[in-house]
């Protein structure tokens, strides 16, 4: 399995999610809503998911192993991180411009 395209469609800054991702696996399959949250020792990865009839939310789609767990969320952490730096270099270029 390679993830081949990561999609950061949304960043935030308010609450804990910081993100909402789509990736695309071996340029066959994407999967959409993969959320960044801020946890209280580090961020992590949500993978999408539904609310079921009693409440409880389940997930839609989920690595199998560990190794796949780490793989995913390494990918789409590094993405994210380097999604933030490049937002913060265009904040800070357009507040030099003005």
């Amino acid at each position: 399995m390679t993830i081949t395209d990561i999609r950061i469609r949304k960043l935030m800054n308010d609450g804990r999610l910081r993100a909402v991702i789509s990736i695309t696996i071996d340029d066959m399959i994407a999967i959409h809503d993969i959320k960044v949250i801020e946890g209280p020792n580090r961020l992590f990865v949500a993978m999408p998911s539904r609310r079921e009839e009693n409440g409880t939310f389940r997930d839609v789609v989920h690595p199998i192993s560990a190794e796949a767990r780490e793989y995913l969320e390494t990918s789409i952490l590094e993405a994210y991180e380097k999604e933030v730096i490049l937002q913060q270099e265009m904040a800070e270029r357009e507040s030099e411009m003005m």
